[in-house]
């Protein structure tokens, strides 16, 4: 959402710049000329601080906002040619496309000869957009149609216009199609910026330009709620908010600005309250109709509409200003609807997001014959990924990545060449290539969703860090009437409760949870505990909504020094177990105690192994396990290099004491055996195609397990098995977990569990049905005892 500062901070804030004012009226009046413009000033930043309306883009609060310069109309010499631009193609997100170019009544292209980041700036602030971030070559968002207007364009990025750049000439061109050049806009817009038609007769063809657009409540029924779901619909044009006419309006401009907020649809509201409403106001109307299809992911998607002929009497033909009335999705719903979501039971969904930093975002994964797989991202686009984002109760997609940017998925790929119309349910109703084979994990698709503004992000704040990612986590709560900041109390503070601070404030995930920051000096003001206490299960939204104490506050070590601290990181790794080597290794041995020593001492065996004479035999399940990086960044230890430990037996370093377990289940879920798997040694065994091994445990290397790397345990290493030697006959679950106690914070910890059907006949052992958590679907997975995934298993 686009304005997500507090409103029940204002009363303060008129209060202070009161005090302000009052305390130096008397000096204010004795120096007049200085002191004025001093409080001018003064009030200028109050004003900034405060009208504000978001934080750049992964920067908290405290951190300021870059200068930036105000939008002014271009002033062009006489003989410039007129044109007008606008984003087209194979779109991922909305700020992004080919460059098309309309002149002399035809719409046109650009070719990429000579064009360069400077060319893509001049057209990035063309239209609107604060800056380019990238350009694209060789019609990557498709080929265009009609002339080429523009080849050789050489800017220097200081341009008003694209048609001011040096290039041969508009319309003259030796390119084809395949050469249409695209760019990649800024999400920001220039403050300011005013749209300014060159069309005279054609405006059905251009695309809606305007600084901002918000829903603004009206009613005060709906200006209490968050997320805010009615009200006016706004556009910033020119610096000021204007409203749009509904003499055109229909219920696909409705869905498409409900989408852009986070909603997955719109409904029926009370007009006669609004036509009320807008005689007692004077609305100040937008010159401009709307013009959606309905399945747009953003306004700027939409065509412009017609010229609204305003009247004197600032109505528009008998029309009123547009409202919207938005459904959120179950997880935003307002408050009053808690009881009804706590008791409705929602079935099996068919679509899900998985590896996702943040909330509405993650790799998408779809449900076939009981098996969760994932989609190729061939012909991946933001239309479909907005299919995504409506069914899971989110608004459009912001964007539609590829390549695995959000992590490898497991299982089969599902679906590939997915076509969507936009309107479908679901993303299973859409077209796709059944026949497509060939896809592997390494494309897998992901989405970013418009979600509800919730004000999470502005309860929360890091403070002290040496930069917007780290720092002490400080928290606004209530306290005698007021809001003050305070800090959390750091008493069991783990990476469960840091990943869901990053997450609230949009910064990633956490990289490291700290139970002390001393050296993070905060606010002074703030260093009083106002949490304590706080259990997090790591998938919640905001750090309130975890397990804490409330008004009762339990915290020995207090606050200050001793406060809860992250610091935050935009990706992690994710570590999953190969379930087919797990059950093609293992085996059964029996194995004399005195070949035992080094892994008793290690405690790799069952405690009964305590009492047992040097000469008898252990009966171990032995397997070779296989854990492989998934994810987006390297797995490394928690512990530094100072603090490994060496072992004389296994002659190298151990850098985790905890890395796995391995547990033996009776079929109504009770521990039968384990492997004390004590410590471990983390190293590259072997790499995908085309990645260098970075870690080796060898002569004191550095230890990790490199993103598309896998580290192999053989089955006939210390203490890779279960001793079963106590265990009787039967049919029982084999379990494994990876990275049990969250020492090192991953991007999904549902992964890290795989477990297998075991049956064992005295003599034989044999492994079946092995598969990792989350990978069956639920009714499958509950026929399996043990743990559903590993984050039930947080404290």
């Amino acid at each position: 959402m686009l304005f997500s500062y507090s409103l029940s901070a204002l009363p303060q804030i008129t209060s202070a710049v009161f005090i302000v004012l009052t305390d130096t009226t008397m000096l204010a009046v004795r120096l007049l000329p200085c002191c004025f413009t001093i409080l001018l000033g003064l009030l200028e930043l109050c004003k900034a601080q405060y009208e504000h309306q978001g934080y750049p883009q992964g920067y908290p609060q405290g951190y300021p906002e870059p200068e930036q310069e105000q939008y002014s109309a271009p002033v062009l010499p006489a003989d410039t040619p007129r044109i007008q631009l606008r984003l087209a193609g194979d779109k991922r997100k909305h700020n992004e496309g080919r460059v098309e170019v309309f002149y002399n009544g035809e719409w046109g292209t650009v070719c990429d000869d000579d064009f360069s980041i400077h060319s893509a700036q001049v057209v990035c602030r063309e239209l609107g957009y604060l800056e380019a971030v990238s350009w694209s070559p060789s019609s990557k968002y498709g080929k265009g149609e009609g002339r080429i207007w523009f080849d050789n364009v050489q800017c220097t990025g200081k341009e008003k216009t694209l048609a001011l750049c040096t290039s041969n000439g508009i319309g003259v061109s030796d390119c084809k199609h395949t050469e249409d050049v695209g760019v990649v806009c800024s999400d920001k817009r220039i403050p300011g910026f005013k749209f300014i038609n060159t069309i005279a007769n054609n405006m059905e063809s251009l695309n809606i330009q305007v600084e901002d657009v918000r829903i603004r409540a009206i009613l005060s029924s709906y200006r209490k709620r968050i997320p805010v779901t009615e009200g006016y619909v706004e556009v910033k044009d020119g610096g000021k908010w204007k409203q749009i006419c509904d003499m055109e309006w229909t219920k696909h401009n409705s869905r498409v600005i409900c989408g852009m907020f986070g909603f997955p649809g719109e409904r029926k509201y009370n007009a006669r309250v609004y036509k009320m409403f807008a005689r007692r106001r004077k609305p100040s109307y937008w010159d401009y109709s709307v013009n959606c299809t309905g399945n747009e992911a953003h306004l700027s998607s939409c065509k412009l509409g017609q010229t609204m002929a305003v009247k004197a009497n600032s109505t528009c033909g008998g029309g009123t200003p547009v409202v919207v009335s938005c459904v959120p999705g179950r997880a935003f719903s307002p408050t009053p609807m808690t009881g009804f979501r706590k008791a409705f039971r929602q079935e099996q969904p068919l679509v899900r997001l998985r590896g996702g930093a943040i909330v509405g975002e993650g790799r998408v994964e779809v449900l076939k014959n009981g098996e969760w797989g994932t989609i190729c991202d061939d012909n991946w686009s933001l239309l479909s990924a907005t299919v995504v984002c409506r069914e899971l109760g989110f608004g459009s997609a912001k964007e539609a990545l590829s390549g695995s940017r959000l992590g490898q998925g497991m299982g089969p790929v599902h679906m590939n060449e997915v076509e969507c119309s936009g309107f479908e349910k679901s993303i299973t109703e859409c077209f796709f290539n059944k026949e497509s084979l060939g896809c592997s994990h390494e494309e897998d698709a992901s989405v970013r969703c418009n979600v509800p503004a919730m004000g999470f992000q502005e309860r929360l704040r890091l403070s002290g860090g040496r930069n917007p990612y780290e720092g002490r986590v400080e928290v606004l709560a209530e306290r005698n009437g007021s809001l003050v900041w305070g800090t959390v109390c750091s008493d069991g503070w783990s990476t469960m409760e840091a990943m869901v601070t990053c997450r609230q404030l949009g910064l990633g995930f956490a990289s490291n949870a700290f139970q002390e920051t001393w050296y993070w000096p905060g606010e002074v003001s703030a260093d009083p505990v106002v949490m304590s206490g706080v259990r997090c299960s790591g998938t919640e939204i905001s750090l309130s909504h975890c397990l804490h104490h409330g008004d009762h506050l339990t915290c020995p070590k207090g606050g200050g020094r001793n406060a809860a601290g992250v610091s935050c990181s935009e990706t992690a790794p994710d570590l999953v177990l190969n379930p087919q080597i797990v059950e093609q290794t293992t085996y059964m041995e029996d194995r004399p105690m005195f070949m035992l020593q080094c892994a008793y001492e290690e405690n790799c065996l069952s405690t009964t192994s305590s009492v047992t004479p040097a000469n008898s035999v252990r009966r171990l399940l032995r397997f070779s396990s296989q854990i492989h990086n998934n994810g987006q960044s390297d797995f490394r230890p928690k512990a530094g290099r100072h603090s490994w430990v060496w072992h004389d037996c296994h002659r190298h370093y151990h850098s985790m004491e905890v890395f796995t377990h391995y547990d033996l289940l009776s079929l109504n879920g009770t521990k039968v055996a384990e492997g004390h798997k004590a410590s471990f040694c983390l190293e590259d065994t072997d790499c995908d195609e085309g990645i260098e091994k970075k870690y080796e445990c060898a002569n004191f290397g550095e230890q990790g397990i490199t993103v598309g790397c896998f580290d192999t345990y053989r089955h006939d290493i210390d203490c890779q098995w279960v001793d079963i030697t106590d265990v009787k006959p039967g049919d029982y679950i084999f379990q494994v977990v990876i990275n049990p106690n969250y020492e090192v914070p991953e991007s999904d910890y549902s992964n890290n569990i795989m477990k297998c059907r075991c049956r064992y006949d005295g003599h034989r052992i044999w492994m079946y049905s092995c598969h990792n958590g989350g990978s069956l679907s639920t009714e499958t997975e509950q026929s399996f005892p043990g743990l559903l995934n590993n984050q039930v298993t947080h404290r």
